[in-house]
């Protein structure tokens, strides 16, 4: 398949651009990035109760978003007492590279949002600290799992059943999901019900990418990925050598064996589709169980897009209906 029509309409306004980095330098950046997120197009997301709340972690508060109820749940009196009272809860990491990002992202508040509307859930959208100015893993990696500690601990408070709480991400917030649900599993903590990842980067050598489409090398270069890109982000992420990173930090490599059942939405025409790919294999050998979602005729990152694109709300669709049937880790 070609690339989506709706997105093929956006990309002149990023063309030339080199990196994101590159484009925001220039005056009209983000404007130009905005129109290149369908900001022009018509859309409202959907009005929900949001609170702010604060996670205690090692490295200081992780400051967290939550989408939904406003704590007053009380479960229907006709069912007291089940196992599964409450509805489910995810807990969410945006994208970004490890170094950029943040919660006002479309990846992470419009997402919230719909998911919210779409699966009757709540959604923790988490402000990890980023890869930069001096800050290296391990602390990207321990404000996520503070986030998720934190909303297991309280996500009765705000109406959601702990055994339907989820874990995700996208793109490298998904690696830090994957990362934080892996160290669970070490140690022996109660697991999330469900990982919901988007396009994930799990990978620092990138893999082969099997029947790559034509349209790739006609995209613009900040939509690209080559073997280099995907190791500065890594070497950043972990301050150091690919080789010393730790399989938390780059966890696709890793025995996924023991993992929750995992639902994966991945891009046609993205690079680190290959990462996706690979991923959802290992899982199926270790016997995990997995969903997963190709998106046609989409580009890396296209959740950040206005979800007036009819593309955006069936990647959107797909991961509200992942979340609204998350059942208790077997």
């Amino acid at each position: 398949m070609s690339l989506d029509p709706e997105l093929l309409a956006v990309m002149e306004h990023v063309a030339g651009a080199g990196s994101f980095a590159e484009l925001l330098a220039d005056p009209a950046g983000p404007e130009r990035l905005e129109a290149f997120s369908g900001s022009h197009l018509s859309y409202s997301p959907p009005d929900v109760r949001v609170t702010s709340v604060n996670a205690p972690g090692p490295n200081g508060a992780v400051p967290l978003r939550v989408y939904g109820t406003d704590g007053s749940f009380e479960p229907d009196a006709s069912d007291a007492g089940n196992a599964d009272d409450g509805v489910p809860g995810l807990v969410w990491l945006h994208g970004g590279g490890f170094a950029g990002g943040d919660l006002d992202m479309r990846e992470a508040d419009q997402l919230a949002r719909e998911l919210v509307q779409r699966s009757g859930g709540v959604v923790f959208s988490v402000d990890y600290r980023l890869a930069r100015d001096g800050v290296h893993f391990p602390v990207p990696h321990e404000d996520a799992l503070a986030a998720w500690l934190w909303a297991a601990k309280h996500a009765r408070d705000f109406g959601v059943d702990p055994e339907r709480l989820c874990l995700g991400g996208a793109s490298a917030g998904a690696n830090l999901a994957v990362g934080a649900a892996m160290y669970l599993n070490d140690i022996g903590e109660p697991l999330p019900a469900k990982m919901l990842l988007a396009y994930p980067f799990l990978h620092a050598e990138l893999p082969v990418l099997a029947n790559a489409h034509p349209v790739l090398s006609a995209l613009p270069r900040l939509l690209r990925f080559t073997a280099d890109d995907c190791r500065g982000m890594v070497e950043n992420y972990v301050g150091g050598p690919v080789g010393m990173a730790s399989s938390y930090a780059v966890p696709g490599n890793a025995d996924p064996s023991g993992m929750p059942s995992t639902a994966v939405l991945a891009c046609e025409l993205d690079d680190l589709r290959g990462s996706a790919e690979l991923y959802v294999n290992s899982l199926r050998e270790a016997g995990v169980a997995v969903s997963f979602r190709m998106e046609e005729g989409a580009t890396h990152g296209y959740l950040d897009h206005s979800a007036a694109m009819g593309i955006v709300q069936r990647g959107l669709s797909f991961l509200a209906g992942e979340l609204a049937s998350a059942k208790p880790c077997q």
